[in-house]
């Protein structure tokens, strides 16, 4: 690990104002970080993956609020604790797939440390990117993707280019792109809102920008909608192993019908999109159809009709529409006991 300075700023501005100091863009070369948890970054930085020259630790920064917005929706501060928010009766009650997914992810003691805004930014689990010996241009912009022609089981099959196809790991954003969040950011600039599937880039052939983030921006909170009345939402995740594993494939769903036929859809994709994919697709066949089994293979046909399979990952072709299609039928199954 190499020497930095360690900052600890006392306001949201002074965060920002530090942050924005150096540095083309907020990209794996920029030399400030701000520090949260820490569960990524620190791995980061004693790989030499990361070496900030600066680390702005923003723990005493007051974004640590779960509570109701006048909507009805659900305002989380940027430094709510991932097992805090999961265990949140609000989230339970309200967003049980959002629940569902920080309970799937890390283990409990990463899950005590990780926060809201941290897992939003969290970087890929590419073994490439992580090992400064090999070519990654998301690590090192211009030195080439290794992953494409290498070890690729656990990368993107959507959403990917010829430069990279990292997969975004996180379970959190899944569940947050189904439930349509709202990024806050504060910046050089003032403050602004971000639809969350607008807030990250697809790699094209910039890999190494992954948001919209400029130079300074702090994340400050996220909202949700209010619940659609009678909608039933569920997260299913599919990995190696039962605990402490990345998803191989990953579906969070809410659905809604009524009278036999499904007026509200959203579909969310994880372990297979370079960022968290939501499927328009799946939900365009969703949507106004009658909920069966029929409808949603069609639905997820449709969520893998842009895939582009590697040398090794083309069996999630098949597991995330499997994946989908069970997520679909458990919400379908609560809104039928539940009518």
């Amino acid at each position: 690990m190499h020497t930095f300075q360690l900052i600890r700023p006392d306001t949201a501005a002074d965060a920002v104002r530090i942050g924005a100091q150096t540095g083309p863009q907020l990209d794996a070369s920029h030399p400030i970080r701000f520090l949260a948890g820490g569960t990524t970054l620190l791995d980061l930085m004693k790989l030499d993956v990361e070496q900030p020259q600066q680390v702005l630790d923003i723990n005493r920064l007051p974004l640590r609020q779960v509570e109701l917005t006048p909507d009805g929706g659900l305002e989380i501060g940027a430094l709510v604790r991932n097992s805090d928010l999961a265990n949140h009766p609000l989230v339970m009650q309200r967003y049980p797939v959002l629940s569902q997914a920080l309970l799937s992810g890390a283990s409990a003691q990463l899950r005590n440390m990780a926060t809201t805004g941290g897992n939003l930014l969290q970087r890929t689990r590419c073994a490439y990117f992580r090992d400064t010996a090999m070519a990654c241009n998301k690590r090192a912009p211009g030195s080439g993707c290794s992953a494409i022609d290498g070890f690729n089981r656990n990368l993107a099959i959507l959403g990917g280019s010829d430069h990279c196809i990292a997969t975004n790991p996180s379970d959190m954003n899944v569940a947050l792109t189904a439930l349509e969040a709202t990024i806050h950011v504060q910046g050089v600039s003032g403050t602004r809102a971000l639809a969350i599937d607008e807030f990250y880039l697809l790699p094209g052939d910039t890999p190494q920008r992954e948001t919209v983030l400029e130079p300074g921006d702090l994340i400050t909170h996220v909202t949700l909608p209010a619940p659609v009345p009678a909608t039933h939402s569920t997260y299913l995740k599919l990995r190696d192993r039962a605990s402490y594993e990345f998803a191989l494939a990953s579906a969070g769903v809410a659905l809604g019908a009524s009278l036999g036929y499904i007026t509200h859809a959203r579909v969310a994709l994880g372990g297979v999109g370079t960022k968290p994919w939501r499927s328009r697709e799946a939900e365009a066949v969703l949507l106004g159809a009658s909920p069966s089994v029929e409808t949603f293979v069609r639905a997820a046909q449709a969520a893998v009709r842009t895939a582009i399979p590697r040398s090794e990952n083309a069996f999630k072709i098949d597991l995330v529409q499997r994946c989908l299609v069970q997520a679909l039928l458990t919400v379908a199954s609560a809104d039928r006991r539940s009518a």
